[in-house]
Parts: C-alpha cells; structure tokens; sequence
C-alpha cells in the first residue's frame, strides 16, 4: 500500500521554486507524501499566503529523503530565515509559520521554542511526540487584538482546526478505500493521472488497493465508524458547514482563518475520488469549498 502510494505521489509531484523568494526572505522547502492529508493542511496554508516553497516528495518505506531527521514522519519543513531550522508537526508548522509572518518581535527559531515536544504512549503502547500549544499563535497582545477581536475567534478558530486532526483526517481512508471496488477505482485514477509505466502502474493499482483496502477496515473499527463511513463523512463534513453559517463566506468571515485552511487541505485529498463526488452531492458542503479553490488559486495567481 506505501510503495503503491508512493508511485502515485512520485508521478504526480507539485513543485514550487525556493529560488524564486527574494533574497532575504524567507526559504522553505515541504517534505511531504502527496496524498497525506496533514501534508495537504500545510500546502494549503502556504498557498493562500502567497510563500513558495519547493516540495521534496518522500519514499514511505524507505523514507530516505528524511534520514537526516530523527523525527520519521511528515510533513516536516525546512525553513531558512537567517539560519536553517526543521518544524515538525502540520498544526506546528503552520502555527509557527503564521505566528513570524504576524509579528516581527521573535525570530523563527524563538517561535518554534514555544511548541515543545514531549513523548507519550498510545493505547497500542507506540511512543508519540506531542506538541504543546500547537494550536496557539505566539503573539503579544496588540497583534492579538488585531487578529482575533474577541477571544470566541480565536476559541472557533483552535477548536476546529483541533477537530479536522482528530476526527475529520481519520475519515479520509476509510471513505477512500471504502470497498474493493472504490480501492481499485481510487488507484487506477492516480496511476491514469501519474502517467505510470505499464509494470509499475500495474503494482501501485492492484497491490496498493488490496493493502488499502484491508488496512481501511482496521481504521473503520478503531475509530468507531458506522457500518457505512460515507455516514460518518456526510455527518463530520455538515457540522463543518453549519459551525460556519449561512452569513459568513469562511469561518474566518470574509476571507479564510486556519480552521478553513486545515479542513479545506484534508478533504481535497480526496478530489477525483468517488468519495468526494459523493460527499459534494450528500452535504451542503459545494459553495464553500468552491469560495476557498477561488481564493487560494486568487493567492496563488
């Protein structure tokens, strides 16, 4: 299933040039898996600020691309603001990257301090890095005010982006690999767009979609889903919509906050897929996630 994953994503590499910022600036470079929803969250987020960064796409077995790293997952973003430094963590990253751009008191490093790891253990006995505070932008209180008028926008703003990690992303594989059927579809489109050779288009399909498909399941029951997940989805995806209301354009009112960035980055993994086709036809979802494809490809322009 990774090493079907990874064909895909290697074919269908997305690269922004670190060369084109302006002397001075700041220089990231995003190591990622393509079709990693934490890594579509950060993408996401730098794409309607308007900050290229190059994208180094990462083997899932070998992982190679990151053995300079102790820390073996992605996202992980080298940033370069004077000196080179790694964040970890997608709701990091982005709390840290948001919180230089806002306020010029702290270096980036200084920021990055204030979202300390600490190691836990899950309920299968595996060792975690935690990160404190990551949901938290690091200013002082004039920035404050100037960000979030009243302290219920920064409350809305946490509390979601806190839920797109820990219910909306676990959605995603379950309703992507759904059934044999959908597991197979959902490979075959990514090796039709990846552009693959015929041997090894012929393994990411077939190999990747059994492994997925199976490991689906485990994920279904872990995470307590229905017997049909697209229930869990339609229902995850119309809370979203009603938090924001019918009188706002985002949750961030006219324009996007973090909260619609972090549940925009996770569910377009899903584009292309019949799991997406079903969930625009299913939930209220469509005019919101249309406004955010046109502001972030506005960012982008």
């Amino acid at each position: 299933g990774g090493a079907g994953l990874y064909l895909a994503a290697r074919h269908r590499l997305w690269e922004h040039s670190a060369a084109e910022l302006p002397a001075g600036s700041l220089q990231l470079t995003l190591y990622q898996y393509k079709t990693c929803p934490f890594c579509s969250k950060v993408r996401a987020f730098l794409d309607y600020h308007g900050l290229p960064y190059e994208i180094v796409e990462v083997n899932p077995i070998m992982r190679k691309e990151i053995k300079f790293s102790s820390y073996r997952k992605v996202p992980i973003l080298l940033a370069n603001a004077g000196s080179p430094l790694q964040l970890n963590d997608s709701s990091v990253i982005i709390s840290a990257i948001k919180t230089y751009l806002i306020s010029k008191r702290n270096s980036l490093e200084e920021i990055v301090s204030f979202y300390p790891p600490m190691k836990t253990v899950t309920e299968q006995g595996k060792e975690v890095f935690e990160y404190g505070n990551k949901y938290w932008l690091m200013l002082d209180e004039k920035e404050t005010k100037r960000i979030y008028p009243v302290n219920e926008v920064r409350v809305e703003e946490m509390k979601w982006r806190k839920w797109a990690d820990d219910w909306l992303v676990h959605l995603i594989s379950p309703n992507v690999y759904r059934t044999p059927r959908e597991a197979l579809a959902s490979f075959d489109y990514i090796v039709r767009e990846g552009k693959f050779g015929t041997v090894e288009g012929f393994f990411a399909k077939y190999l990747g979609a059994v492994a997925m498909f199976f490991i689906s399941k485990r994920l279904k029951k872990r995470h307590h889903l229905q017997d049909d997940v697209r229930e869990d989805l339609y229902e995850a995806v119309n809370e979203w919509v009603k938090a924001v209301g019918k009188h706002r354009l985002f949750m961030g009112g006219n324009q996007p906050n973090l909260a619609d960035l972090a549940v925009y980055g996770v569910l377009r993994v899903m584009e292309g897929l019949e799991a997406f086709d079903d969930m625009m036809v299913h939930t209220k979802i469509q005019p919101w996630y249309q406004r955010m494809e046109e502001v972030i490809q506005k960012a982008e322009a």
